[in-house]
């Protein structure tokens, strides 16, 4: 084992990686590393294009952002050194840098409202045990690679969310072990190219997002990862940047391809453009979405070209199916008040619909009062409708959840967060959330309330009218970071839903120990 540790692994690291600088790599899309990002471009001087997510290194600010920091602590074992400073194995030899860290969620808890349904359910663990590999092939070329695999007993509410979907809120598939617990696995990595400064490929598996918000309203970290390919490009001046993405999409549904129970799930492929424009305190961005059908009743449709075309406005007006593609557009825009404030927002519309149509507003606030206490302010809200097709396979869904907003459709929501840390050791954090969700009064019918579902309005009747619930969660936590490279740190928190009018076991209070590396946005606010 010590020669696996201290032989093997760093030489295949060096195989891998022989001339490498890191600079192409994605930033790891998670809040706390995008927290120091965000502080870092509301600066009114920076240029840096903030709502096309994960960034690459080589065009963001890293000053101070967490991964990218010198640790000020004096360590004199080595063993401090690689569980407060350093990553597990890292290669440097010239321009050669590699770096492998493994990567875990290791929480137990307990779920107080489950006594009310069923003292089994009311433990909760979460072993989830991955390994993150990066690498820079000099200073044009990074590739990375990150995977999990998790058992988990989840609270009753996310557990029966999980068996009605198919899958744990941003992450995998579950398969269901015994009565509780779960098992799922998912993987993300991609191969970043920069053959020129103004332009950057990218193929992989992952999420992505956009906007400068908690929420996003178009294209959200909170689905699966997902295959893609990616070309950003940026003007010289650092004026404007265009970005074009061409993705596989899956659905629950199986094919008919066989009396086999693991026959294909249902595919479609997903087209995202967008581009933006910085003038000078404000930015403004456009965001086009079209989803192709690519298979109907009688098999794989023939490859449309459309489905690959890089600019912006072309599918929406000219190569998307009425009926057949969803589409979607939107703008969005961020003004910048003070170097440590700025104002956000979007609006979304369904170009084939009348009256499907989004918006957000919000604020973020940087060092108020002193370094380090960040507040933010945000309301979401979303009309019947919006983001669903005639075909509820073309819904903007992937792996059974929503590709925008958590909560799907037909929603209005406020959500504030306060966040204070400590010599950049120990963070505190409080979130609240509100939300009117809506609900059908039956599953046969549909009148916008679930993204799930045709986007086709129900005759009106007795029953036409949702039920309307009033969600609340609120989420405190308080964390010790231990290692800033991998966010590896030991969290206790508390979180609280409850759903009105809706069955008990909707509902949480559920206090949890976690020690985990936080590279990834967990959505557990739904």
């Amino acid at each position: 084992m010590n020669r696996l540790r201290t032989v093997v692994l760093p030489a295949l690291l060096v195989l891998v990686a022989r001339g490498l600088h890191a600079q192409q790599n994605d930033l790891p899309l998670n809040r706390d590393v995008y927290y120091d990002l965000d502080r870092n471009h509301a600066c009114l001087t920076s240029t840096v294009h903030t709502a096309m997510r994960p960034y690459i290194e080589s065009r963001a600010d890293l000053t101070g952002v967490m991964g990218h920091r010198a640790d000020t602590n004096r360590y004199y074992y080595d063993v401090e050194k690689y569980l407060f400073e350093r990553h597990l194995f890292e290669v440097r030899e010239g321009d050669l840098r590699a770096y492998l860290d493994p990567v875990f969620q290791f929480d137990m808890g307990f779920d107080f409202s489950a006594l009310y349904v069923d003292s089994t359910y009311g433990s909760t663990r979460y072993n989830g045990r991955g390994l993150r590999i990066a690498a820079d092939l000099g200073p044009r070329l990074s590739v990375q690679t990150t995977f999990y695999e998790n058992q988990a007993d989840l609270p009753t509410y996310l557990y029966l969310y999980a068996n009605q979907t198919g899958a744990v809120p941003g992450q995998g598939r579950v398969k269901t072990l015994d009565r509780t617990t779960m098992d799922f696995a998912w993987a993300m990595g991609n191969v970043s190219y920069t053959p020129w400064r103004w332009l950057n490929l990218q193929f992989g598996n992952g999420r992505l997002f956009v906007g400068d918000g908690y929420r996003s309203l178009m294209l959200s970290d909170n689905a699966s990862p997902y295959p893609y390919f990616k070309a950003a490009v940026l003007a010289p001046s650092g004026r404007w940047q265009y970005t074009t993405i061409t993705s596989k999409l899956e659905m629950f549904d199986r094919l008919p391809t066989g009396s086999s129970s693991e026959s294909l799930f249902y595919w479609k492929r997903g087209t995202f453009h967008h581009a933006s424009v910085n003038l000078g305190r404000a930015q403004l961005g456009f965001f086009e979405s079209t989803l192709w059908r690519t298979i109907d009743s009688s098999g794989v449709e023939p490859f449309n070209a459309w489905q690959v075309n890089p600019l912006p406005l072309l599918n929406t007006f000219v190569g998307a199916r009425e009926g057949i593609d969803n589409q979607l557009l939107g703008v969005h825009g961020k003004l910048k008040l003070t170097d440590k404030a700025y104002l956000y927002g979007q609006y979304v519309l369904d170009p084939t619909a009348t009256g499907r149509n989004g918006w957000q507003a919000g604020v973020q606030w940087f060092d108020l009062l002193r370094r380090d206490i960040h507040f933010l302010v945000e309301y979401n809200n979303a009309s019947p409708f919006l983001y669903t097709a005639n075909d509820a396979d073309m819904n903007m869904v992937h792996m059974g959840h929503p590709m925008a907003h958590p909560m799907g459709t037909h929603f209005g929501e406020l959500v504030a967060i306060a966040d204070m840390r400590i010599r950049n050791r120990w963070a505190f954090q409080a979130k609240v959330n509100r939300a009117i969700t809506h609900q059908d009064r039956s599953d046969t019918l549909s009148y916008g309330s679930s993204i799930f579902k045709p986007g086709i309005e129900g005759p009106a009747g007795p029953l036409s009218e949702p039920i309307a619930l009033t969600r609340t969660y609120v989420d405190l936590s308080a964390s010790f970071l231990m290692n800033h490279v991998t966010n590896m740190r030991v969290t206790l928190g508390w979180s609280y839903r409850d759903v009105t009018p809706y069955p008990t076991n909707q509902n949480a209070s559920h206090l949890y120990l976690g020690f985990r590396t936080g590279l990834f946005n967990r959505y557990y606010d739904i």
